[in-house]
Order: structure tokens, then sequence, then C-alpha cells
């Protein structure tokens, strides 16, 4: 006998679609308000031109690493920090974006572990 969504506590699909497009807008929305900010950071601290500064500023959070050289210490620093800043808001974007899809993984696991207890 097959279970509906309810009977195995989990959301129905359109609800589950529903949730992930939210956590998949909020993980862009990280991702845009990061890369805004080291566009402005490479551009006012590192001095370069807005694309340049696009550029950079996606190599370094995507992790793929720096393409232009930094002059002068205050440019340096905000590199470094970027960098930091990024390393994180990466992993934590990608967390937040599969964290509705782990947890209903984890969910259906459970459901299962109690069937077999059952039999």
């Amino acid at each position: 006998m097959k279970k509906t969504a309810k009977q195995r506590n989990t959301l129905p699909i359109s609800q589950f679609l529903t949730r992930l497009f939210n956590y998949g807008i909020f993980a862009l929305g990280m991702l845009a308000l990061s890369l805004g900010i080291g566009v402005v950071g490479y551009h006012y601290f590192g001095r370069l031109n807005w694309i340049d500064s696009l550029y950079n500023a996606s190599m370094i959070l995507t992790g793929m690493g720096p393409v232009d050289k930094m002059n002068g210490d205050v440019a340096k620093i905000f590199a470094s920090a970027y960098a930091l800043f990024s390393g994180v808001i990466f992993l934590t974007t990608v967390a937040i974006f599969i964290s509705p899809i782990a947890h209903r993984l984890l969910h259906l696991l459970h459901v299962d572990e109690e069937e077999n207890e059952e039999n």
C-alpha cells in the first residue's frame, strides 16, 4: 500500500518545490549582495574599473582565486577580508539552498526506519 505525503509526514511536492524556490531566491540574494560588496570594494579600494571589479569579485566568491594584483595596503586588506568572507558566504549559501532537500531526505529516511521496525 502506497502512503500519501501526509501519512509519511512529508510536504506535498508542490509545497516542497515552493519551499525550495524560496530558499533558492534567498540564496541568490545572498550571493548577489556578496558580489555587490566585492564589486564596490574592488572598485573603490583596488581602483579597478567596474568590469574588472566584477570579474575579480566573481572569481574570489566562487573560490577560483584573485585575478588582478592589489596595489596598496588598504586594497590588500580588503582583498584578504573579502576572500575570507567569500569562502564563508559561498558555503553558507550552498547550505541554505541544500537544506530543504536534506531535510526532506532525512525525513524520508526516518520514515523508512519506522516502517522497517513495524515489519
